[in-house]
């Protein structure tokens, strides 16, 4: 079972020429369906693509055409040792009581996932690099997770749904 592509995938979808456009290094964490990857791929150099999904990767893998895309395991940057330009995430971010659903459930206040990346990320991150992260209006102390873990941000977009805004930021 993978996350199928859904507002927040989207979301993102709208800005991928703007951010990886002639990038010669992206990784995107959480890949799910593949379809960010994928569009990534006409635009800029080579892409890892990581997904804690193991079954999902084999898939992608397997159905993947583009040379340019590399699938690869890993819960978030446990099997990567590079720097990177570019890195997208689409973190579960719903709250929960107890994770039961990687593909959604972003643990206690839908943060738990998104701060053990941000803990890792700037590690992985080249000078002058640039992320993008997706969250929740739900997820009230997102900025000052951000901040905690010395972030540059700012919102660059948004998408109403029927119970929340789903938010678009680009951190440095």
């Amino acid at each position: 079972m993978f996350y199928e592509p859904r507002e927040d995938s989207f979301l993102i979808l709208k800005h991928i020429k703007k951010y990886t456009e002639k990038q010669d290094s992206i990784l995107e964490i959480g890949t799910g369906s593949g379809i960010l990857a994928e569009e990534s791929a006409k635009y800029c150099g080579d892409i890892i693509a990581c997904d804690i999904n193991k079954e999902q990767i084999k898939k992608l893998k397997t159905e993947n055409k583009n040379k340019k895309i590399k699938f690869l395991y890993s819960d978030l940057f446990s099997n990567l040792n590079q720097k990177f330009n570019f890195i997208l995430f689409n973190p579960p971010y719903l709250s929960s009581n107890k994770i039961r659903d990687i593909r959604i459930d972003g643990g206690k206040d839908g943060t738990e996932i998104i701060e053990k990346f941000l803990k890792q990320a700037k590690r992985y991150l080249k000078q002058n690099g640039k992320m993008l992260l997706v969250c929740s209006n739900l997820n009230k102390n997102i900025k000052h997770i951000f901040k905690r873990y010395k972030y540059r941000f700012k919102k660059i977009d948004e998408e109403k749904t029927f119970f929340e805004k789903i938010l678009l930021y680009e951190l440095r």
